[in-house]
């Protein structure tokens, strides 16, 4: 069973074994490395006190007799000269090239620049310079070097997509920062790696990473305003949308709606997953989260409404088209 554990979860979505980045897999090659060591070390020392049980009532070494020049020589080799030599080269690679390595990035030596924040339990991704402002899912260019800064409004997270990068912390009032320099097109999950309270491990959230012309497009479409209207259903949601609570917290790019607490809802229907990766976006998955949230995330910020079920059917076909 452990065995089974184990192989599940090397092949998850979010393993550390499934590097597409060149920090990663250095990260990745270094902990293969610290376990060959420690792998050698440990069945070395198995190895040795299997031959003194064997042997123990034999005086002596194997081969070699009682000679104490050789027993020394083990003691020495065994006991100094390997672990020096395994320990000085691992702390080598570990501290001082996968530092350098996976070290803050120059902003100087990085193509674009987008703005992380954690929020309980949520992330919000801007894209400096083009208004762009998403939550749960960081779209970026393939074969790019992205500087991501990232901070939080209220207690300590930490971004950590382990197929990327390593992890990096969110720190209220400081903005550390982190390189995605990714090599090859697909979707990466990531998570909150630090505590942050009763949803913490509802705090997902997915790296979609483009060719640089899918990528484009993709910007192009976030700077739109939200787009029109195009059926009653839709129009009575709206409505419902700009005259409940909804507006006050929530912003939508061409609308009066202008709230900050919680995530920019101005192209929601085209993201993949709602509430941090918690549901994939589905028509009967936005309703129930409308419907009582409470239930799928307790403790989020986002309250029960009381909604009546046409209300929250008219809600769901107008989020569901800001595309």
């Amino acid at each position: 069973m452990a065995c089974a554990l184990l192989i599940c979860g090397c092949g998850s979505p979010q393993s550390m074994f499934r590097s597409a980045s060149k920090q990663s897999h250095d990260i990745d090659l270094l902990w293969w490395w610290m376990l060959g060591a420690a792998a050698l070390v440990f069945f070395g020392a198995l190895a040795l006190l299997g031959i003194a049980w064997i042997r123990r009532d034999t005086p002596g070494l194997p081969f070699f007799g009682e000679r104490e020049s050789v027993a020394e020589l083990m003691v020495l080799a065994f006991g100094i000269a390997i672990p020096v030599v395994a320990l000085v080269a691992l702390f080598g690679v570990s501290d001082i090239y996968l530092i350098g390595e996976s070290s803050p990035p120059d902003p100087r030596k990085t193509a674009m620049t987008i703005h992380v924040i954690g929020h309980q339990w949520w992330w919000e991704v801007k894209y400096p310079g083009t208004g762009v402002v998403t939550a749960n899912e960081i779209h970026l260019p393939v074969k790019t070097r992205v500087n991501v800064v990232v901070t939080t409004v209220d207690v300590i997270h930490s971004l950590w997509v382990p197929a990327l990068a390593r992890k990096v912390d969110t720190i209220p009032g400081a903005h550390n920062r982190i390189l995605f320099d990714v090599g090859r097109v697909g979707v990466y999950r990531g998570q909150c790696s630090q505590y942050c309270g009763l949803e913490h491990a509802d705090m997902a959230l997915k790296v979609v990473v483009q060719t640089r012309a899918a990528y484009r497009s993709w910007l192009n479409g976030q700077q739109r305003p939200a787009p029109a209207t195009a059926t009653p259903l839709q129009a009575a949601g709206r409505n419902v949308f700009m005259n409940s609570q909804c507006a006050s917290c929530h912003t939508i790019g061409g609308t009066s709606a202008r709230g900050a607490i919680g995530p920019n809802l101005t192209h929601v229907g085209s993201r993949t997953s709602i509430a941090a990766d918690t549901l994939a976006n589905t028509p009967a998955n936005l309703a129930a989260w409308i419907r009582d949230p409470q239930a799928i995330k307790p403790g989020v910020l986002m309250p029960d409404l009381g909604l009546s079920k046409p209300k929250v059917r008219e809600l769901t076909a107008y989020l569901e088209s800001l595309r």
